[in-house]
């Protein structure tokens, strides 16, 4: 448990409203600890003030062209991935192989980090993905097209997915020309390497 005084805050305006990231000092640098939505409600308190920090600042800045339609691009090297399981790991990494204008399915993504039967558990990890946006559990759908959840809401979400591209059905789900398949069981290895998990099977 890292002690409250040990979590700073930035917060950042963006086209869509302001959003937040509260980070934390470590031996290797600083490190986002969590990503707040822009209009998502979301208690401060837990951070004992707002602190400075270029290197997270930089990262805030490229949030905010993506919220502005951007395409951008994020490595993961400043994450503090160690707050996840070892699944929940497992699946934001192999969440962050889908590029822009693409969206998985939850079973697809289980059946990608080995769990061909864990579409729930697999939507339970994105839904507690601290690092929206950067991890861009938005891309993430139903097998059939519907959006599912998103910590943001679904408003948020398709905006988000229309912002990169995705096209939508007239029913309101994605079109299957946009449903993204993964063409390996294994995780990316480059996203691997920029998380700093080099102890990975595979890697």
């Amino acid at each position: 448990m890292i002690a409250r005084r040990q979590l700073y805050l930035i917060r950042q305006k963006s086209a869509l409203g302001e959003f937040g990231l509260i980070w934390r000092n470590t031996v290797s640098g600083p490190l986002i600890r969590r990503v707040i939505l822009p209009g998502v409600p979301e208690s401060y308190e837990s951070c004992m003030e707002e602190k400075a920090c270029n290197a997270i600042s930089a990262i805030g800045s490229i949030i905010s062209r993506f919220l502005e339609g951007e395409a951008v691009s994020f490595d993961l090297n400043r994450l503090d991935l160690d707050l996840c399981s070892a699944f929940q790991k497992r699946v934001l990494l192999t969440e962050f192989q889908i590029p822009r204008g693409w969206a998985g399915t939850y079973g697809g993504l289980a059946a990608a980090v080995g769990k061909p039967a864990g579409a729930r558990a697999v939507g339970g990890a994105l839904a507690a993905n601290p690092f929206p946006i950067i991890i861009p559990c938005h891309r993430a759908v139903r097998s059939d097209g519907q959006l599912g959840g998103f910590q943001g809401g679904t408003a948020m979400k398709r905006t988000f997915l229309e912002m990169e591209g995705v096209v939508f059905r007239i029913d309101d789900r994605v079109a299957q020309a946009n449903i993204y398949h993964f063409q390996d069981q294994s995780l990316n290895k480059e996203a691997l390497r920029s998380s700093g998990d080099q102890n990975h099977p595979g890697v």
